[in-house]
């Protein structure tokens, strides 16, 4: 409850700055003038259609370029060969800002879907990859010596050693994935789109409706949170065993 005090006085402070005509509607409308047209919008069905666009493209990115990271993360945190192939090419991707490739990706698929996921699929599975191979190189040597001398296969020891052991990093990666995700969104959604979260930001643009601009916001800062509050369980969840988790439950 302590954490959710700063942000509803801002909300106090803002709705009264533009009550008081402090702030001009054009510039910031109030908090009240949001909501109404969040209700409004949500009557007409224009903002549930945009949000469940929004959400699934971001959701199948997410599922697409988390498996290639964590599948290529995995390869080169095992494999010293594996990242002699792989790991420059790929910091070297990491490198390039989105606004950048956008260009390239639109003549490679156009402005449809494609596009959209690409760029989701693109920066999402950056922060899983270098998590994952991070998390694996960092598992205590003393603990896999100790499974060999137990007697574990391989295959035991990847699944109750070192996999446990790198999956705090790992998770740390999704965190900083779901927040990539709707970054690489917002650009997607901002040229050619049709429907979704940034194509409703854009048509508010053309007609100066502040609010509905304003509302946009308000909406990806609260799936940001949503989803953090989400991997944060996901990590109490997996990581029970881990005294610094397992205590948090």
């Amino acid at each position: 409850m302590i954490s959710w005090i700063a942000p509803i006085v801002l909300l106090i402070i803002w709705e009264a700055l533009a009550r008081f005509g402090f702030i001009e509607p054009y510039v910031l409308p109030a908090p009240s003038k949001v909501l109404m047209t969040a209700i409004k919008l949500s009557y007409s069905g224009t903002l549930a259609n945009d949000l469940l666009v929004s959400l699934t493209r971001a959701a199948v990115g997410f599922a697409i370029g988390g498996s290639i990271g964590f599948v290529l993360g995995t390869l080169v945190g095992f494999s010293r060969l594996a990242e002699a192939f792989i790991d420059r090419s790929v910091q070297m991707v990491r490198a390039i800002p989105f606004l950048a490739v956008l260009p390239l990706v639109i003549v490679w698929f156009g402005v449809g879907e494609t596009q959209k996921i690409f760029l989701v699929a693109l920066g999402v599975g950056f922060p899983i990859y270098v998590n994952t191979t991070l998390g694996i190189r960092q598992v205590d040597p003393k603990l896999v010596e100790l499974g060999r001398v137990q007697g574990l296969t391989t295959r035991e020891l990847i699944r109750r050693i070192i996999l446990p052991g790198a999956m705090p990093s790992i998770l740390t990666g999704v965190r900083f994935s779901l927040a990539t995700a709707w970054l690489a969104l917002v650009v997607a959604e901002t040229i050619g789109a049709q429907s979704g979260l940034g194509f409703l930001a854009m048509d508010a643009r053309e007609f100066l409706r502040t609010d509905v601009i304003v509302l946009t916001v308000v909406i990806y800062a609260l799936i940001g949170v949503g989803a953090d509050v989400i991997a944060r369980r996901l990590e109490r969840s997996l990581l029970s065993w881990h005294p610094n988790f397992g205590a948090a439950r």
